[in-house]
């Protein structure tokens, strides 16, 4: 059995395994990826990060084309073993991990450019946490959506981050917590690769010194349940104001199970990009033999 060297990362309660492979010489199969996942048998977590070089993969030579600069690549696996194209928390514990690893050493004031499955994203280290660029969005139209403790299916929004959302507004926090997100929501029609489902509620008032407010739950695809979602918080704040029209401000507040997200709109050259900003912890280092 060969040991991995990992680190365990969370924010606002996403939590991830990271372990570093600068070369890309020791790739996991979705097996080991699913068993360091397992809370019972592994170390449990939402997700796995390598930590590779973009040089050494694919699809980091398609970031480099994009931005020579980055020189890390976000190589992201759900818990089921199954890729995934981005991870707001995750993006963030992973430009954490790289800074306090040594392997990245953006100046104070310099964003930290790194390859996804969804393109470049730049991250800036703040005070009391890190802030990303998701770049553009898109609509993605709408999608009946069923669920455990819902009565009747409900409208939901498409919104594309990179990854496939679908946000849901409920009239009340009470439906909310009624939700039973241990199975996943069905959709209609069905999202060819699966999606992120938001359930999501407004605050009282929903503005307050000009930053609307709501509150989230998400099921996320090949996971399950979590108690956050980066990508997810930042597709909510926009079906949010997608659906309030001209009079919602761009800057949003989102509070999660495991904590506080902020989300913000802003025009540049090329459209319309989100941020979403929030706090990384690497919680604890370790070794595991894998199967």
């Amino acid at each position: 059995m060969t040991a991995l060297s990992f680190v365990k990362g969370q924010g606002t309660g996403n939590d991830f395994v990271l372990f570093s492979d600068p070369e890309g010489e020791t790739p996991l199969d979705p097996e080991q990826i699913a068993f360091l996942c397992d809370r019972r048998r592994g170390v449990g977590a939402d997700g796995v990060i390598r930590a590779v070089r973009s040089r050494a993969l694919p699809e980091g030579e398609a970031a480099l084309a994009e931005e020579p600069e980055a020189e890390w690549f976000m190589d992201y696996w759900n818990a089921d073993g199954t890729p995934a194209e981005m991870c707001g928390n995750g993006i963030r514990v992973y430009a954490h991990y790289l800074i306090a690893e040594g392997l990245a050493a953006p100046a104070r004031t310099d964003t930290l450019p790194i390859g996804t499955r969804a393109g470049v994203k730049d991250v800036l280290a703040g005070v009391s946490g890190y802030t990303v660029d998701l770049g553009r969005w898109r609509l993605d139209g709408e999608r009946l959506v069923a669920a455990d403790g819902l009565d009747v299916p409900r409208p939901g929004l498409g919104i594309d981050l990179g990854n496939p959302h679908v946000v849901v507004a409920l009239a009340d926090p009470d439906e909310l917590e009624a939700l039973r997100l241990h199975r996943p929501p069905s959709l209609e029609p069905i999202a060819e690769h699966g999606a992120n489902v938001e359930f999501v509620v407004p605050e009282d008032p929903l503005i307050r010194d000009g930053v609307a407010r709501i509150r989230m739950r998400v099921h996320e695809r090949g996971v399950g349940e979590t108690r956050s979602c980066g990508t997810g918080t930042a597709a909510a704040a926009l079906a949010f104001r997608h659906w309030g029209g001209a009079g919602m401000p761009d800057s949003w507040s989102i509070d999660v199970p495991g904590g506080r997200l902020g989300v913000r709109m802003f025009p540049t050259e090329e459209g319309e990009h989100v941020s979403l900003s929030g706090p990384a912890e690497l919680v604890y280092s370790g070794s595991i033999a894998l199967p």
